[in-house]
Parts: structure tokens; C-alpha cells; sequence
């Protein structure tokens, strides 16, 4: 069991009238109208630290707090290596499976927690993320001015980021450019799921085929652009899904939700890895290069 967490938010003029029960029910459709009324008789949500009723209507400014109790988060790899570190980077292997920050049902099981429980006086802070089922390489940087520098590059695209994706067998030609625009699209239950759309922000990949089989496509793919499931969307929009990927179909949108399973982006299965990351460091200006071993199924 975790800790438990404590969820906070404030009242916005738009949200003035609503009873404490709709807030939550508009809000966060995770959860069903008698979970959030349950939760709210229990003492679990708070207006101003003080108990109400699920009929309490709100006003402007009013903080909520809902205490979540501990929960026994579900199991994935916690381990990590490091490739690089010096006093200003940190540069790790995330296994696939392992989130990167909390939400979704991870609280202590994410790469965030682990890294903090590491360097609890001075958390590395993480330039870019990966999906939890990606693995590969991530850059974090120690210090507040390492932060700034290297999230300048990220924004002037001069860090090179590198993945490798396995789709089935294609008539892809050896290299393309895929420059979809990437946005949110309304989901019942989430709220909003990243997806392709007409009016998305831009999203510009590379990729590059460098292997061929009777069943599968090897593509290694440089992305200029760090949108949100950027590859697994690009990918299924040119007609080729990762292999094993739950969530985005055909066109580079999410699948039809289902009574039986409800996929999610942090649902698990298919076959991405970030292989080679480089940089000019922070403080020196030297060129950083460094790669990844991919799993047996991204291997040439």
C-alpha cells in the first residue's frame, strides 16, 4: 500500500453554483456518481479544510481536497539503469512498463518516486517523457541551470531523439516524413485523449525503414517535435499501429471504447523504444551521445 494522496483544486467563477457532487461527477468521470457521493459522506473531500455535503453549492475560490486513502498500486519494474551522470545530468534506461510521473493509478511506482527516493535533497528533473510502455533513454537535469539550458534546446530542436518502432509487415518506403497535427479529442471517460486532428498542433517525425521481415517493419523514427503518443499516433495515421499497441488504430485515432476493456494511453503492449538521445551539455557545450541497447524485438 502507498501513502494515499491528497488531490487539490480551487473554485473558478465558472464552477460557482455547481453542488459539490456535480463538480466532481463533470470533472473527474473516472469515478461513477455514487463512488464521489460515497466519498463525500466519508469525509474524503473537503471545502476549506471543513467537511459539506454532496447538495453544498460552490463559490468562487473555495479550495477542495480530496484525501484519497492509501491504495495498492499495481505492480511494474522499478528498477532503472544509469548511463550517464555527471553533477549537472542524469541519463537513464525507464523499462517499459514503469510510468514516469504519478497519475492513473501510480503514485510510488513511477520513475519519479524512484529517482526522488535516490536524491531526495535534489530531485533530477525530467526534460522529456515517455509513455509507460515505452522504454529507452530519458535526460534529467540536476540543477535549475541545467533545466533552463536544455529546455531551450528541447524548444530550438537541438537535441536529437531517436526511437525505434515495430509495425507489421508494410509497403512503407524506406524513408518518409509524417507532419499530422496532433490534439485532443473529446473521450466520455477520460475527458479528452491525445489523438490526430485537422487542427492539433503541429507534430513533425522522421522515419527511416531499416528492416524488413514477412510479418514486421523495423522504422527507426526521429522525432523534431515532442507531442503527446507522437510516434504511436504518426505511425497509425500513415496506416501502421505499433504492433501490440491497445489504444490507437488506423488513422491515428483511439479505438471505439468498449463495455469489456476501456483502453487507456498508459495501457501497455506495444513495441517503442527511445534509442539514441544527443545534446550539447548544459555547462561544457560538448556533444552528448548516447544510446540505448533495444529489446530483442527492436533489433536489426
Amino acid at each position: 500500500m502507498n501513502q494515499g494522496w491528497v488531490y487539490r483544486n480551487q473554485i473558478k467563477h465558472t464552477e460557482v453554483g455547481l453542488t459539490l457532487l456535480d463538480y466532481y461527477i463533470q470533472h473527474y468521470h473516472h469515478s461513477t456518481k455514487e463512488e464521489w457521493r460515497e466519498r463525500i459522506l466519508s469525509g474524503q473531500i473537503l471545502i476549506n479544510n471543513q467537511p459539506a455535503t454532496p447538495d453544498t453549492l460552490l463559490q468562487k475560490g473555495q479550495n477542495l481536497t480530496y484525501h484519497r486513502p492509501p491504495w495498492q498500486e499495481p505492480e511494474v519494474p522499478l528498477s532503472f539503469a544509469i548511463l550517464y551522470e555527471d553533477a549537472d545530468l542524469l541519463i537513464i534506461d525507464k523499462p517499459s512498463g514503469l510510468p514516469v510521473l504519478p497519475g492513473g493509478g501510480f503514485l510510488e511506482h513511477t520513475l519519479l518516486s524512484k529517482v526522488q527516493q535516490q536524491y531526495p535533497l535534489n530531485t533530477p528533473y525530467p526534460i522529456h517523457r515517455l509513455g509507460r510502455g515505452t522504454s529507452g533513454l530519458m535526460l534529467l537535469a540536476k540543477t535549475s541551470q541545467a533545466r533552463a539550458s536544455l529546455s531551450q534546446q528541447m524548444r530550438d530542436r537541438q537535441i536529437t531523439k531517436i526511437y525505434r518502432a515495430l509495425v507489421g509487415k508494410s509497403d512503407l518506403p524506406n524513408q518518409f516524413t509524417i507532419t499530422q497535427p496532433i490534439g485532443k479529442i473529446p473521450h466520455s471517460i477520460l475527458g479528452y485523449i491525445y489523438g490526430a486532428t485537422p487542427d492539433g498542433f503541429s507534430a513533425h517525425s522522421e522515419c527511416l525503414v531499416i528492416q524488413r521481415t514477412a510479418q514486421t517493419t523495423l522504422v527507426e523514427v526521429t522525432i523534431l517535435t515532442g507531442r503527446p503518443h507522437q510516434i504511436r499516433i504518426h505511425l497509425a495515421t500513415v496506416g501502421y499501429p505499433l504492433l501490440g499497441d491497445p489504444l490507437y488504430d488506423i488513422g491515428g485515432k483511439p479505438k471505439m471504447i468498449t463495455a469489456e476493456k476501456l483502453a487507456v494511453p498508459s495501457d501497455c503492449g506495444y513495441h517503442l523504444h527511445a534509442y539514441h538521445l544527443s545534446f550539447f551539455h548544459p555547462k561544457t557545450r560538448e556533444l552528448i551521445s548516447v544510446f540505448s541497447p533495444p529489446p530483442e524485438k527492436l533489433k536489426e
